[in-house]
C-alpha cells in the first residue's frame, strides 16, 4: 500500500486535529484582518487624519474584499481539492490543481489591479467615497497605493490555504504573521515620523503583504504532501470545473460582504444627509467612519469563525475522501459548539464595552454625536452574533463536504438577498437607524435556514457511516 504522509488526519483525534489546524488557520486570517484595521486605529490617531481618513479606510476596506474573493476562491476550493484528492489517493490531481491555482491568481490579480487603476474614481463614488470632499480625497489616496500591492495580497491569500491542504498550518500563519508584523512596524513610522498620510498606511501594508507572497513562493517549492514539477503549471479546464466551486462559498461569502457594504455606505450617504445632526458638513462622515468600525469589529470575530471552520477543511476533506463519516461527523458537531461560544463571547464585548471599543479608534478627540452613535451601532448591529457565527460554521463545513451548490446558496441568500436587501429597505422606514437593524435581521433568518442543513448534515453522515473498521481502528 502507498503511503500517504497525510494519513494523521484520519488516526489522530479530531480534537486534536482541530486545535491543531483551526488555531493557525485562525490566526493567520485574524492577522490578515489586522492590515486593514491597524491602518484604521493609527489613521484614527493621527490629529491630521481622524474620521475623515477613518471614513476614507471604510470606503477602501470593501475594494480589498474584492480581491480577498477572488484569492479565496481558487485558494480555498484549491485546499479542499487538494484534501479530497490525497485522502483518495489521486496525488496526480493534487499537483497539477495547485499548480493552475498558482497561474489562475497571477491573472486574476494582474486584471483586479488594471481595472481598479482605470475605474478608481467610478469604484471610490459607488462606495460613498462622495460623502464629502476631504473623505474623498484621503479615500483616493489610500486606493491607488492599496492597489499597487493587490497582486502580492491576492498571491499571499490564495496560497494560504492550499499550503495548510499540504498539512503545514503552522507555516501557512507564521507567513502572515510576518506580514501583519512589518505593518504594525512600518505603520507609525509612515503615518506620524514621516508624516505620510493615507500613503503611508498603505506602504506599510504593501511592504507587509510582499513578505507574505515571498514567504507563499519559498515554501511551494519546499512542499511535503506533493511535490510540484514542470507540468503542474498550466491552465487544466477539468480541473478548474472541479477545484473553483469548492471554493465558490468563500468567494460568495467574500464578495457578498462587498455588496452589502456598497449598500450599507450608500444609504448612509443618503440617510446622513436627513438627519438633523450629520447633515451637517463637519459631522457628515461620522456615521461612515463609525459603521466601518463596527464593521472592522465584526470582521475579527468572523475570522475567528471562518478560522475554526476552514482550518477543518483538509480534515473533513481527507476523512470524507477516506469514508471516515463517523469522525466527519464528530468534528461538525464540535465545530459548530464552538462557532456558538466565539460569538456569544463577542456579543458579551460589544454589549458591555461599546465605550472602550471605539476608544481605541480615535474617540477621544471626537464629538459626543461620534461617540453616542458608535455606542448604538455596536449594540444593535452586532447582537445576533451567535447566530451570524454558525451560520458562517455550517457555510464552511457544507464547502468541505464538496457540497459547494448547497454552500453558495445559502451564502447568496444571506449575503445578497438579505444583506443587501435589508439594508436597502429598513432605512426606509427607520432612516439611519435601519442599516443598523439591517445585519441582525438578516443572521436571524439565515439561522432558521441553517438549522434545516445542519440536521440534514447530520443525517447524510449518520446514513453513510462505514460498515467495517477503518484501518486505524484495527491497530
Amino acid at each position: 500500500m502507498e503511503h500517504r504522509s497525510n494519513a494523521f488526519l484520519e488516526q489522530e483525534k479530531v480534537s486534536v486535529l482541530m486545535r491543531k489546524f483551526a488555531v493557525p488557520c485562525i490566526m493567520s486570517l485574524l492577522i490578515a484582518a489586522l492590515y486593514n484595521i491597524v491602518d484604521q486605529i493609527f489613521i484614527a490617531n493621527a490629529a491630521y487624519l481622524g474620521s475623515y481618513g477613518n471614513a476614507a479606510n471604510n470606503v477602501v476596506f470593501p475594494l480589498t474584499v474584492v480581491a480577498l474573493a477572488v484569492a479565496v476562491m481558487i485558494g480555498d476550493g484549491c485546499c479542499a481539492f487538494v484534501s479530497i484528492s490525497l485522502g483518495a489517493g489521486e496525488k496526480e490531481n493534487a499537483h497539477k490543481s495547485i499548480g493552475c491555482s498558482i497561474v489562475i491568481c497571477i491573472l486574476a490579480s494582474l486584471i483586479v489591479t488594471a481595472l481598479y487603476l482605470l475605474f478608481q474614481d467610478q469604484i471610490l463614488t459607488m462606495f460613498g467615497g462622495r460623502v464629502n470632499e476631504e473623505t474623498f480625497l484621503n479615500a483616493k489616496e489610500y486606493f491607488v497605493w492599496i492597489t499597487a500591492g493587490i497582486p502580492f495580497y491576492m498571491f499571499g491569500q490564495a496560497m494560504n490555504p492550499v499550503i495548510r491542504s499540504d498539512g503545514s498550518p503552522k507555516f501557512a500563519m507564521l507567513s502572515t504573521v510576518a506580514g501583519a508584523v512589518v505593518n504594525i512596524i512600518f505603520d507609525p513610522i509612515c503615518i506620524f515620523v514621516l508624516k505620510w498620510g493615507m500613503m503611508g498606511a498603505a506602504v506599510a501594508t504593501i511592504a507587509g503583504q510582499i513578505l507574505t507572497a515571498f514567504l507563499a513562493v519559498w515554501y511551494l517549492f519546499h512542499m511535503k504532501a506533493v511535490k510540484l514539477q514542470r507540468k503542474s503549471f498550466g491552465v487544466f479546464g477539468v480541473l478548474m470545473k472541479k477545484f473553483l466551486p469548492l471554493g465558490f462559498t468563500s468567494f460568495l461569502s467574500q464578495i457578498s460582504v462587498v455588496a452589502s457594504m456598497a449598500a450599507v455606505n450608500n444609504m448612509i450617504v443618503k440617510y446622513g444627509a436627513l438627519d438633523e445632526i450629520f447633515c451637517q458638513a463637519e459631522y457628515a462622515q461620522i456615521p461612515m467612519a463609525v459603521v466601518g468600525i463596527v464593521m472592522k469589529f465584526f470582521q475579527i470575530v468572523i475570522s475567528i469563525s471562518v478560522g475554526l471552520a476552514a482550518g477543518c477543511i483538509p480534515i473533513v476533506g481527507y476523512n470524507i475522501g477516506a469514508k471516515r463519516m463517523d469522525r466527519a461527523l464528530e468534528l461538525f458537531k464540535k465545530l459548530l459548539l464552538a462557532e456558538f461560544l466565539t460569538g456569544l463571547t463577542a456579543l458579551f464585548i460589544v454589549e458591555i464595552l461599546p465605550g472602550q471599543l471605539i476608544g481605541i479608534f480615535g474617540a477621544a478627540g471626537e464629538s459626543s454625536y461620534y461617540t453616542d452613535f458608535a455606542r448604538r451601532a455596536f449594540r444593535i448591529y452586532l447582537c445576533m452574533m451567535p447566530l451570524a457565527t454558525v451560520n458562517k460554521g455550517t457555510f464552511i463545513y457544507l464547502q468541505s463536504m464538496g457540497k459547494a451548490l448547497q454552500s453558495s446558496v445559502l451564502s447568496l441568500i444571506r449575503e445578497v438577498l438579505f444583506g443587501v436587501g435589508f439594508a436597502l429597505l429598513l432605512p426606509v422606514f427607520f432612516e439611519l437607524d435601519g442599516v443598523l437593524y439591517s445585519m441582525p435581521l438578516s443572521d436571524l433568518l439565515t439561522f432558521i435556514i441553517a438549522v434545516i442543513l445542519i440536521r440534514n448534515i447530520f443525517g447524510v453522515l449518520k446514513q453513510l457511516y462505514p460498515l467495517v473498521p477503518s484501518r486505524s481502528d484495527l491497530k
